[in-house]
C-alpha cells in the first residue's frame, strides 16, 4: 500500500527518485524499493518522506480507490508531462479525501450530477452552444442574473470543484475529468476571480458538451463559447448593451465584468459572436487593450476570487456529528493537529480554506 501512495507523493511534488532521496538521505534505489514494495521504510524514514512530500503519514496507508478519466485540460499543450503529472497525482488526492469524507455521512452529503435534459442529441455549429448553456441556467433554475457563486452552484448539482496552487504553473487554469460517475473540475488557486470563473464555466462546457459536439466543431472554441454564454446569457448582453453598437465604452464592460465576472475581453467577445458589434471593432479593441496592457492586466479592482468552502464544511460538519474526531478532521484538510486546533478554535481574524 505505501509503495504506489510514496509514488503518487513524489509525482505530485515533481521530484524524481534522485531528488527526494537526496532531500530525505536515501539512494534513489531506496526509494525505488520502496515504491515497488520490495523495502518499507522505518518509521523514522516514513515520517521524513511525509514532511518533505508535505503529506501526513496517514495518506501512506490510504487505499488506492481513485483514477481519473475522460480529462480535458484548459492549457493543456503548453504544459510539459511531468507537471501535469503532478497535476494529476494532487487532484486524485484531492478527490480521495473528498471521498472518504462523504463516505462517513448516514446519507449522501451532496446531490448526485444529474442530466440535463432537452440538450441536442449532436450540436452541429457554435451558435447552438447559446442555446444549450440557456438550457442548463434554465434547468438550474438560474435565470438570467448573475451568478454570485459560481462553485456553490456547480457543488449543488453534484460537481466536485477542487482548486489547487497553481503559481509555479501561470499556463495551467483548469481541467474536467471524472471518477467513475463523479464529474470533478479543477481550477487554479491563485488566479483572479474573473479567470477562475470562465475556467470553472469552460470546464462545465466539457461534461455538459460531451459526446455532443458535431466532428470538425473545435471543442475548446466551443466551450469557450459555452463559459461566456453561461456566465452573461444572451438576454442579458444584449439588455445591458443594446442589440447594435458602434462602440462600446470601457468603463462600460468594467461595470459590466463588476457584475457578471467575466472580463472585460470576454465581454468584446461575447459582443461580437451575438453580432453587438462587427469582428473589426471587437479586434481593433483587443489590439488597444494589449497596447495598455489589458490583455495582462485590466484596469480597476481585480474580480474577488472565488472559494470552494464545501468541503470544509463537511469536515467540520462531521466532526460535530461525531462521524470523525479532531486527527482524523486534521488528516482531511491535510493539517497539523496544531494549526487545526487553532483554526477549530477560530483564532486568528482570517479563516482559511483548505481542499
Amino acid at each position: 500500500m505505501i509503495g504506489p501512495r510514496l509514488h503518487r507523493a513524489r509525482k505530485a511534488a515533481g521530484l524524481s527518485l534522485r531528488d527526494l532521496g537526496a532531500q530525505v538521505g536515501l539512494t534513489h534505489a531506496a526509494i525505488k524499493k520502496y515504491e515497488d514494495g520490495q523495502a518499507t521504510p522505518s518509521s523514522s524514514t516514513l515520517l521524513k518522506l511525509a514532511r518533505t512530500l508535505n503529506v501526513r503519514t496517514e495518506y501512506f496507508f490510504r487505499p488506492e480507490t481513485v483514477s481519473l478519466d475522460r480529462i480535458e485540460y484548459r492549457k493543456r499543450s503548453t504544459l510539459p508531462r511531468k507537471r501535469l503529472e503532478a497535476i494529476e497525482h494532487e487532484v486524485i488526492d484531492h478527490i480521495e479525501r473528498r471521498i472518504e469524507l462523504e463516505n462517513l455521512f448516514p446519507s449522501p452529503p451532496i446531490a448526485p450530477f444529474g442530466p440535463v435534459h432537452a440538450l441536442p442529441e449532436v450540436i452541429s455549429g457554435l451558435a447552438q452552444i447559446e442555446c444549450a448553456a440557456e438550457t442548463v441556467r434554465k434547468a438550474w433554475d438560474l435565470g438570467y442574473a448573475p451568478i454570485p457563486d459560481l462553485i456553490d452552484v456547480l457543488e449543488t448539482h453534484g460537481i466536485r470543484v477542487f482548486m489547487i496552487d497553481a503559481n509555479a504553473d501561470p499556463k495551467f487554469d483548469g481541467l474536467a475529468a471524472s471518477v467513475g460517475r463523479l464529474p470533478v473540475i479543477v481550477v487554479g488557486s491563485n488566479w483572479p476571480g474573473d479567470r477562475q470563473r470562465f475556467t470553472l464555466a469552460h470546464e462545465l462546457g466539457h461534461l455538459i458538451l460531451a459526446d455532443r459536439l458535431e466532428t470538425g466543431l473545435d471543442e475548446e472554441l466551443a466551450c469557450n463559447r459555452f463559459a461566456g454564454a453561461f456566465l452573461i446569457p444572451r438576454q442579458s448582453v444584449i439588455q445591458e448593451l443594446g442589440a447594435h453598437r458602434s462602440f462600446i465604452e470601457p468603463k462600460e464592460l468594467a461595470l459590466l465584468k463588476e457584475e457578471f465576472g467575466l472580463s472585460m475581453a470576454g465581454l468584446l467577445y461575447r459582443a461580437r459572436d451575438l453580432g453587438i458589434v462587427s469582428p473589426a471593432w471587437r479586434d481593433e479593441q483587443a489590439k488597444q487593450f494589449r497596447s495598455k496592457g489589458w490583455h495582462i492586466t485590466e484596469p480597476g479592482k481585480p474580480y474577488p476570487a472565488q472559494k470552494a468552502h464545501v468541503f470544509e464544511q463537511m469536515v467540520f460538519h462531521a466532526l460535530a456529528e461525531d462521524y470523525i474526531g479532531e486527527s482524523k478532521a486534521a488528516e482531511l484538510l491535510s493539517m497539523s493537529l496544531i494549526d487545526f486546533r487553532a483554526e477549530r478554535a477560530l483564532e486568528g481574524s482570517d479563516a482559511a480554506t483548505h481542499q
